[in-house]
């Protein structure tokens, strides 16, 4: 069986998802999205789901501010009728040292710059946000009360019901084998598990697995995929509202609107791998480092924990580009653990470049970044 479609894109997590639904929405037709699971299995399912404004490069506040604009009406935007669990209490990042204070600081001047609320606060005002924090070692810290979370899964489910509405064909465990190129090196059709589908676009939106997508049109992305873990709770009685993060301790700790509070961290030892598979020994230390910031939480029983991938680029920072050796061949990956929290703004970039109009924001995220040396590295990433 041959197929035709205007654009396909493989990968149907959230950046995928948008991305279809910005192109349909702009008029485009025959959009298919490819996902070899269940929409929302891969990155996003198994992502913390944390929304921050809190950046430390204009590029990273422009891209989060835009996106929390998009969440905070993606109901309406979307035409869902259920709710996709927004929760804007805040995040509250702490300081461990005068040196990470004074970071902090730079970061404020930027994000108020920019229209983004944070703030700096004292250990005291930390206490004050979060009364069952250990403050002990805490010199200072930042706080943006328009931070939040949402519901992964709801804000899939939002976009998947959309782009279907708009007439994307959303094609559940559909693994793409192989890209064709044409005899001048442009992109000619996607090889799916079902047959070939004719196109003169394709979006790699494949999270963890970019770099194999790549490999299909001869590009070596400089990307490595690691696991990444999380544990959940129990419900307990809303006690914390803001999110709490710690840069050097690679620690996030939410309480969700239900009850149960999600944390995870990530680990410097952490090899390069497909695997997500659960370890006991994130479990060990997950429970030292959360009891030991937030101390109430040592009566709290863990339900369950999992893996997911961060797709990780030399700087930390997505590639979304069209490389010009591979025309029809655009990129929304490797980004290193914050691309739910920026999707609805990339996908919208990535639209505007697929039909020709000048993106909304200049982002230099082409992939020659790297060749040059020209790394955008950003200091507030976990």
């Amino acid at each position: 069986m041959v197929d035709t479609a205007e654009a396909v894109i493989i990968g149907g997590g959230v950046v995928g998802l948008a991305t279809a639904f910005n192109l349909a929405h702009q008029g485009r037709d025959d959009i298919v999205v490819l996902e070899k699971s269940y929409p929302g299995s891969g990155a996003t399912g198994r992502c913390g789901a944390g929304i921050r404004q809190q950046w430390g490069t204009e590029m990273n506040c422009r891209l989060a501010r835009g996106s929390m604009d998009i969440f905070e009406n993606l109901e309406a935007r979307l035409g869902y009728e259920d709710d996709i669990g927004l929760k804007q209490k805040g995040y509250l990042l702490l300081a461990f040292s005068k040196e990470e204070m004074e970071q902090f600081r730079r970061n404020i001047e930027l994000q108020r710059s920019l229209d983004i609320p944070s703030r700096e606060v004292s250990p005291e005002e930390a206490e004050e946000l979060v009364p069952h924090l250990n403050t002990r070692r805490v010199v200072g810290g930042a706080f943006c009360p328009t931070d939040g979370h949402a519901d992964p899964f709801k804000v899939v489910d939002a976009y998947v019901k959309a782009c279907r509405r708009a007439g994307v064909d959303v094609r559940t465990y559909t693994r793409a084998l192989d890209i064709e190129l044409d005899d001048s090196g442009r992109v000619a059709a996607v090889i799916t598990e079902d047959g070939k589908i004719s196109t003169r676009q394709v979006v790699n939106a494949a999270g963890g697995r970019a770099g194999q997508v790549g490999e299909m049109v001869g590009l070596d992305l400089p990307v490595k995929s690691e696991r990444h873990e999380i544990l959940v709770t129990e419900r307990s009685e809303p006690i914390q509202g803001p999110m709490v993060m710690s840069f050097s301790y690679n620690i996030y700790c939410q309480q969700t609107p239900k009850g149960p509070f999600v944390m995870g961290f990530g680990d410097p030892d952490e090899p390069e791998s497909l695997n997500i598979n659960s370890s006991w020994h994130f479990l060990e230390e997950m429970a030292e480092k959360a009891v030991n910031l937030l101390p109430p939480l040592a009566e709290l029983r863990v339900l369950r924990q999992w893996a997911g991938l961060y797709c990780l680029t030399p700087d930390h920072q997505p590639i979304i580009d069209q490389p010009e050796e591979v025309p029809g061949f655009y990129m929304a990956v490797g980004f290193s653990g914050h691309g739910f929290m920026i999707a609805p703004m990339t996908a919208i970039i990535l639209a505007e470049m697929m039909t020709d109009q000048k993106p909304r924001l200049d982002l230099d995220l082409e992939l020659k970044r790297f060749e040059r040396g020209d790394l955008i590295l950003e200091p507030s990433v976990v």
